[in-house]
């Protein structure tokens, strides 16, 4: 059997990823199709929201794409506000905001994922009728109006991009 000699490029490219101490194995990499599915959870629906609901339910399912499922909920403001059951939706924006920070890309997806916050927490009060559903509402504005406002205050300024 004839073996062909080592040449000094291919050396290097086969080091490469210990050198980087990456793996070479394509199964450590996040799937393909990250952004798309980050997309997917962050929308305004309510499809979106209840989509992003389950698959936090089974993080273990999304363990490949190496989300960041971490929160604080609504940081430092109450997370049920005159017992409005506001939690999910601080989660769901943490979600957004901390995916987003880790690929560079929360500023261009800032004022979106403020939306989607938005629609959960008006989802949120449309279970509510009369004072209780205006009260809801004006609470759910002060929130959207404080993220819109503060939003960046939690990242520094290189996570901005």
């Amino acid at each position: 059997m004839h073996r062909r000699p080592t040449t000094p490029l291919t050396a290097a490219a086969l080091a490469l990823p210990l050198v980087l101490g990456v793996s070479a194995s394509p199964a450590s990499a996040a799937p393909a199709d990250k952004p798309r599915v980050l997309s997917s959870f962050t929308r305004t629906s309510a499809s979106s929201y209840n989509t992003w609901l389950a698959a936090r339910q089974n993080r273990s399912a999304w363990r490949a794409y190496g989300f960041d499922w971490s929160t604080d909920y609504c940081t430092g403001a109450p997370d049920n506000p005159f017992g409005f059951p506001f939690r999910n939706s601080c989660a769901r924006h943490d979600f957004g905001y901390r995916n987003y920070k880790a690929v560079g890309a929360l500023t261009a997806n800032k004022a979106r994922l403020d939306d989607a916050f938005y629609a959960d927490l008006k989802r949120v009060c449309a279970g509510y009728n009369g004072l209780k559903k205006t009260s809801c509402d004006a609470t759910a504005w002060t929130y959207y109006k404080a993220v819109g406002e503060f939003g960046f205050a939690a990242f520094p300024a290189a996570a901005k991009r």
